[in-house]
């Protein structure tokens, strides 16, 4: 787990931006605080900090080039069969200097070229420098689980892991309107863009390879697609299949030279992963958050139980509000681009303390995605079911619009749910996809921003980024709108945070459930193993439950959240009133309607009936915008 920058350039006017290659790879030192690099081979560069997980030497350090020294990679991530690669090119007569995985991928690249990703199990980015044929080589892991941003202009590529190590360079970045467009609905930009003009991230699964100015962009993996089932396992099977490949899954991410853990939130995803990673250690590293002022947040019983049972060495970091409101600013800071995912607030936390016991933290990010358990996936569920208590809350609507909505109290949230769901209702299976990923409608967003904004929306584009997500979702096979999931929510919210929050702090953080065999394997299945009327990620409950307490099935699911509203109301007012909503900023910035953003602060600080996350997104922005000097 790494981080690295590059220029590759076309010209002699793109050649005078490698000088920047060592500023730009110091924006990425909490990534790699064990070794720094450069490489610089005529019109090339690369930057490369290194957090030592496999072969600590010197020898794992990176650029690493082949002994001939024609080709040069740098790489961020993990190749979790790098053993077995690394036999077979031996008895192809191939000698390694090192014990990494690093020199095993830029072996196998020089040996297979592209043919090579489809060999790896695990999560990367990487570029390979080919000095004699002057190219380079970008590829990305499958799911989007590591990142990878460039810039592209007439004169060069740039790229990096992140954007701020990208701005480095010293660039005249501007603001994409139809990206803040998409922003303010969803929390989030979606892939490929960024909320910069000329500057995107590679899409999951895909490469890019660049020879003099020829750029060639290409898709190397989907998931498998099918809608004939006839040929999957028996229910039975595949519960004992999910266990088999979800425990070979765990004990392929364990192979560290460093100190490994594991999050325990206290939900199944996390739980069974550690169920099953504490059969191959002697003891088991877990960590937990919880919530001291807010019961209705905190999980810690649940998770206590799973450590109990499986005797790990299990640490609670039990915060107050104060704890979550002081490191706010701080983890802000680290993303690049507006990100409004408040939950980020306690991955930040969780990996800063994490990381002062362990280097590797293992997590059940990706279940949910794969197994439907969230509660869109549910509503989404109903709604094509089109039963009686479907058809009684879309009847309902009206009256659920203006009952009092919270995330704050159980009543208020179940309301805010129903309203939701009952508001999909009146929409086609795509556009209702696109409904549950948003924060805020169209129709609202509009109303935000100022009038010179709006005209800079480019509506045409804005219309083939929103097609181009919601391409296949038609209403005749559920997994249409999880394969949606794979492709948008979880590489662009779901990882982006986790790889964000924990990289910020130096911990690597692995995710078993996206081993890619598994998730092949779950796509294969038919909907109703995953999802029935009367719950959510069947298989996969069903599969673990010789494995977790009881008491974790017999309660509702939660979020990942923080109770920010109060602190809107008291810690963070004076952030809020003097910084990003103050009235000359908001004037002199020209991004936000006054009259909205007035509206905004008497609903924040005078009413309990909002949504905090949709107040979060403005917040979110507008510290962005103050940092990055528009």
């Amino acid at each position: 787990m790494c981080g690295f920058t590059g220029v590759y350039a076309f010209n002699e006017l793109g050649r005078i931006f490698t000088i920047n290659t060592h500023n730009s790879n110091e924006k990425l030192a909490h990534r790699g605080p064990d070794a720094a690099m450069l490489f610089s081979e005529g019109k090339v560069s690369l930057g490369h900090r290194r957090l030592s997980i496999l072969d600590l030497s010197s020898d794992g350090n990176q650029p690493m080039s082949d002994p001939t020294g024609r080709y040069t990679i740098a790489f961020n991530g993990e190749i979790y069969n790098f053993q077995e690669l690394r036999g077979k090119l031996q008895q192809a007569g191939i000698s390694f200097k090192s014990q990494t995985d690093t020199e095993v991928l830029l072996q196998l690249y020089i040996r297979d070229g592209e043919k090579c990703l489809n060999q790896l199990n695990g999560f990367f980015t990487f570029a390979i420098f080919d000095q004699e044929e002057n190219s380079i080589f970008i590829a990305r892991d499958r799911f989007g689980i590591k990142p990878l941003v460039y810039y592209l202009d007439e004169d060069k590529l740039l790229f990096a892991s992140e954007l701020n190590a990208l701005k480095a360079y010293n660039l005249d970045l501007q603001l994409d309107h139809t990206s803040l467009y998409q922003y303010l609905q969803l929390n989030y930009i979606p892939a490929p863009n960024t909320i910069y003009k000329n500057t995107f991230k590679l899409m999951p699964g895909h490469f890019m390879k660049v020879k003099g100015r020829e750029i060639e962009i290409k898709n190397w993996y989907e998931i498998p697609e099918t809608t004939d089932y006839s040929s999957a396992l028996s229910y039975d099977n595949a519960k004992s299949k999910l266990i088999d490949l979800l425990d070979d899954a765990v004990q392929k991410r364990m192979i560290s030279d460093v100190p490994l853990g594991a999050f325990l939130s206290g939900g199944i995803d996390s739980s069974v992963i550690v169920a099953l990673a504490s059969q191959h250690t002697s003891l088991l590293n877990t960590f937990s958050v919880g919530f001291s002022n807010e019961p209705l947040f905190d999980e810690t019983a649940y998770a206590e139980k799973v450590a109990n049972k499986y005797k790990t060495n299990h640490t609670v970091f039990n915060l107050t509000n104060d704890d979550f409101f002081q490191h706010i600013t701080d983890l802000l800071d680290f993303y690049g681009e507006p990100f409004a995912d408040s939950s980020a607030i306690p991955v930040y936390i969780l990996s800063k303390y994490t990381r002062q016991k362990v280097t590797v933290a293992l997590s059940g990010d990706g279940a949910d995605e794969i197994f439907a358990g969230y509660h869109k996936h549910f509503g989404e569920f109903k709604a094509r079911e089109n039963a009686l208590p479907a058809q009684l809350l879309k009847a309902m609507n009206p009256i659920l619009g203006v009952l009092p909505k919270s995330r704050n109290t159980a009543m208020g949230n179940k309301i805010r749910q129903f309203h939701r769901f009952s508001e999909g209702m009146k929409l086609s299976p795509s556009e209702r996809y696109w409904f549950l990923c948003s924060w805020n409608a169209e129709q609202s967003v509009r109303g935000m921003l100022n009038q010179e904004v709006l005209a800079e929306v480019d509506s045409e584009a804005y219309s083939i980024r929103k097609a181009e997500i919601l391409k296949g979702i038609n209403g005749k096979d559920f997994n249409e709108f999880l394969r949606a999931d794979m492709r948008m929510t979880l590489p662009n919210d779901m990882l982006h945070k986790v790889d964000s929050m924990s990289m910020a702090q130096s911990l690597e953080v692995r995710v078993p459930f996206l081993d890619h065999r598994l998730v092949e394997f779950a796509f294969g299945l038919p909907a109703s193993y995953k999802i029935r009327p009367n719950m959510k990620k069947v298989l996969l409950q069903d599969a673990a439950r010789h494995l977790l307490p009881e008491e974790l099935y017999n309660r509702p699911k939660r979020g990942f959240e923080v109770p920010l509203a109060k602190g809107f109301k008291r810690e963070l007012r004076s952030w809020i009133e003097n910084e990003c909503l103050n009235d000359s900023f908001v004037k002199e910035q020209k991004i936000f309607d006054p009259s909205y953003i007035k509206n905004l602060k008497h609903t924040i600080f005078n009413t309990t009936n909002f949504d905090q996350n949709s107040v979060w997104t403005i917040l979110a922005f507008q510290h962005w915008w103050r940092n990055n000097a528009f």
